[in-house]
């Protein structure tokens, strides 16, 4: 099938891949001149899709990137994967809507568009089914199929990946749904149907809820026992010893990527706007991990205080810009949030991060360096915000005088853990 995916971020650039390699022909349509000029390259900035399958369905030629909207004409299956951020504590739709309309100008009966992006419960039939009946003319269920299906991308996850993670998938109408799932069979090795986008749609935000409160019910913890003078990590290895009604979960300096900063807030929205109260879990939620990022400067002031220094006019080291080990994704990152509250302390700030390809928004100008002895030996503190594997842990450990640790990945006298 000839099929048009929309936003070739962390969750299209896999799937366009994967739809490639199993036989579709694919259209990548992306605003962003510059990523499309480096897929067209070969060069791929999501590690989940290595450049040698990239280069491969470009060679075979079952994969294009594009910014020209005309290239969407002539699909048989739209996926829209554009991002849906929060502004103000209120979704912003913008690009959906404006992704939905474009298509609704190629939207031709007997076609099928599926909205992957996440959003509150309601969305695809309450504002992208209006836009594509308005401008096509045609309507959902009986010309065309429509549905949800939400991503499940797990940036840097070695083990679940686009093609084994069960993938949920509904549609406004019977016929939709089976249309839909016909589609996803052929990419992916297990399909999960639902009644309605709406139970697609709410699930997808259960999932990130879930994992967004627990989060923050051991963030609290943690700040809680170094209060009190315990070993929270030795706690938590504990606890993980039960073998039923426990799942583990570990403290850290902040949520990031896309899901759990913004989705749960969807949720809650949703709910204010709908029934005229938040999700309290949620709520607190927020509050305990957005600020996570202040713990991380207030226990970094406290360990140079230790040492008579101050940060203003310290040089500070980060190590991690990417929101989780072993990814390049610094979207909403809490490393973000912690170069600029060092920076406005009057700290030089430097980070090592040798995933990130894409530059940080809300850190401009950042000092960007290798991870070396010399870099470690320079910075009168050193905080590891994102574990990667290729940072070389007996070097950190050797070289750096004070070590700030938020994911319990450092042993030794110069070392502090969150």
């Amino acid at each position: 099938m000839r099929v048009v995916i929309a936003g070739l971020g962390y969750v299209g650039l896999p799937l366009a891949v994967r739809a490639a390699e199993v036989g579709h022909e694919i259209v990548g349509y992306d605003v962003d001149t510059v990523r499309v000029g480096r897929l067209a390259r070969g060069e791929s900035y999501v590690e989940d899709v290595p450049a040698q399958r990239l280069r491969a369905v470009l060679a075979e030629g079952s994969f294009r990137a594009s910014t020209d909207p005309a290239d969407c004409a002539g699909f048989d299956v739209a996926l829209i994967s554009v991002p849906t951020p929060l502004r103000d504590g209120v979704p912003d739709l913008s690009y959906v809507e404006a992704c939905a309309e474009l298509l609704a100008d190629h939207l031709r009966p007997g076609a099928t568009v599926v909205l992957e992006s996440t959003t509150y419960p309601g969305t695809t039939e309450e504002v992208v089914q209006p836009i594509l009946e308005k401008v096509s003319g045609l309507t959902a269920g009986t010309d065309f199929a429509l549905g949800f299906s939400p991503e499940r991308i797990d940036p840097g996850n070695p083990t679940w990946n686009v093609v084994n993670t069960p993938k949920i998938v509904s549609g406004v109408d019977e016929t939709s749904l089976r249309r839909i799932k016909e589609f996803y069979d052929t990419v992916v090795d297990t399909t999960v149907t639902v009644s309605s986008p709406r139970e697609a749609e709410l699930a997808k935000l259960i999932e990130n809820t879930f994992r967004h409160v627990n989060i923050a019910l051991v963030n609290e913890i943690a700040m809680i026992s170094n209060d009190l003078g315990i070993d929270v990590w030795q706690a938590i290895d504990a606890a993980s010893t039960k073998p039923f009604g426990f799942m583990r979960f570990t403290p850290g300096p902040g949520v990031g990527g896309h899901c759990l900063p913004v989705d749960p807030s969807y949720l809650s929205w949703r709910a204010q706007r709908a029934l005229g109260h938040s999700v309290r879990f949620v709520d607190l939620a927020n509050d305990i991990n957005n600020h996570m990022p202040d713990y991380v400067v207030r226990r970094l002031i406290d360990a140079l205080n230790r040492r008579q220094r101050s940060v203003s006019g310290s040089r500070i080291l980060l190590l991690g810009l990417a929101y989780k080990k072993n990814t390049g994704d610094a979207r909403e990152s809490p490393a973000v949030r912690i170069v600029q509250l060092l920076r406005q302390m009057g700290a030089e700030v430097r980070v090592a991060d040798p995933h990130v390809v894409e530059a940080a928004h809300g850190a401009p100008d950042l000092a960007m360096v290798a991870l070396t002895a010399e870099e470690l030996r320079g910075a009168d503190a050193v905080v590891l915000l994102a574990d990667h594997d290729e940072f070389d842990y007996d070097l950190i450990g050797s070289e750096a005088k004070c070590l700030l640790d938020t994911r319990r990945r450092l042993h030794g006298p110069t070392v502090e853990v969150i």
